[in-house]
């Protein structure tokens, strides 16, 4: 699990394709690697990587086909800039939000502006995703934790702050470039629970019209 909140920006040193999948070489930047091992989890611009050999400035990653065919990874080129996020420990501040790492989807930014000293971005997202998008709810987008401002038709949009802006790639996005996002795991499981029910061992009064009262999308 990932909280969202990027550590490092980290560059593409070397990719190697291996019968269709890539292997991937990651200078880590600012990123401490003293308490990373072999098999330990990294966030990629928000997809979930195992580390499968290490040095003393960098990683290497196997990236399946199955994520490059649903996540932006397959874009990638040595030199591309990449946002990094170790894997939360049970002691860590949870800054930003609960984050798988399993991209749900890609976007596409439609609209960059400014907004005082942020920026302001919407994004189109898959319309099967939008049920689990809700204005003030938190959604992942190329690893970075953000709260989502506003929702209309397939579009959604949020605010980057300076800070934002100055420690992701976030201030290299342009209109028409395509981001990984993850929806907020919680409206899956609400969804999953208002689907099956609770099950005969237990009873609950949560159904569509309860979430919907609550201002949930449903």
């Amino acid at each position: 699990m990932f909280t969202g909140i990027i550590q490092a920006l980290g560059r593409i040193r070397g990719m190697q394709v291996q019968d269709g999948d890539l292997r991937m070489t990651i200078a880590a930047g600012g990123l401490d690697l003293s308490d990373v091992r072999l098999g330990d989890s990294i966030a990629v611009s928000g997809v979930c990587l195992t580390v499968v050999d290490l040095q003393r400035d960098a990683f290497t990653v196997d990236v399946s086909r199955e994520t490059l065919d649903k996540t932006t990874l397959a874009h990638l080129q040595s030199g591309s800039v990449v946002n990094l996020e170790k894997a939360l420990r049970l002691a860590d501040r949870l800054g930003g939000h609960l984050v798988a790492g399993h991209v749900d989807g890609v976007g596409s930014i439609r609209e960059i502006w400014a907004s005082g000293r942020s920026q302001g971005i919407t994004i189109a997202a898959p319309r099967d995703l939008l049920r689990y998008i809700a204005a003030k709810g938190s959604i992942c987008v190329d690893g970075i934790s953000l709260t989502v401002n506003a929702l209309r038709e397939d579009l959604f949009s949020f605010n980057l702050i300076p800070h934002t802006l100055t420690q992701t790639t976030a201030a290299q996005w342009r209109s028409g470039q395509c981001v990984n996002l993850e929806v907020d795991i919680l409206a899956r499981y609400l969804e999953r629970w208002v689907v099956t029910g609770p099950g005969p061992e237990l009873t609950s009064g949560i159904d569509r019209d309860f979430l919907a009262a609550k201002g949930f999308p449903v």
